[in-house]
């Protein structure tokens, strides 16, 4: 069986690697040890970061929805269960920019529902 040299994959593994962490403070930057572990936890922040960003950001958009019903009268919770009992089928995300950015369509759309 012929000899392999694995220089090259080694190489291109280490180049990977220092591309991942580029901009990184300290040794994690240099030294490969310090790089693997801080590229790996990194990759793990980045994914929960993923996660807690679609909560946050649906948190946000009941803040914004109920704060715009309020001035008419109902909560967040009643106005949720209005628009599905009457089959209206537009999302928070829809919902809290009409109630940010047009609030005299969401007005109508309240007043439909009433």
């Amino acid at each position: 069986m012929p000899r392999v040299k694995r220089g090259v994959g080694h190489v291109k593994k280490r180049h990977t690697l220092r591309k991942k962490v580029k901009g990184y403070k300290w040794g994690r930057k240099n030294w490969l040890r310090l790089a693997k572990t801080a590229a790996v936890k990194a990759g793990a922040h980045s994914y929960v970061g993923r996660k807690k960003e679609k909560r946050v950001r649906r948190n946000l958009w009941q803040i914004k929805i109920n704060a715009a019903v309020r001035a008419h009268g109902l909560s967040y919770s009643k106005f949720i269960n209005l628009l599905k009992t009457n089959k209206i089928g537009l999302d928070r995300k829809i919902m809290a920019d009409l109630a940010e950015n047009n609030p005299a369509i969401l007005e109508k759309i309240i007043k439909e529902l009433k």
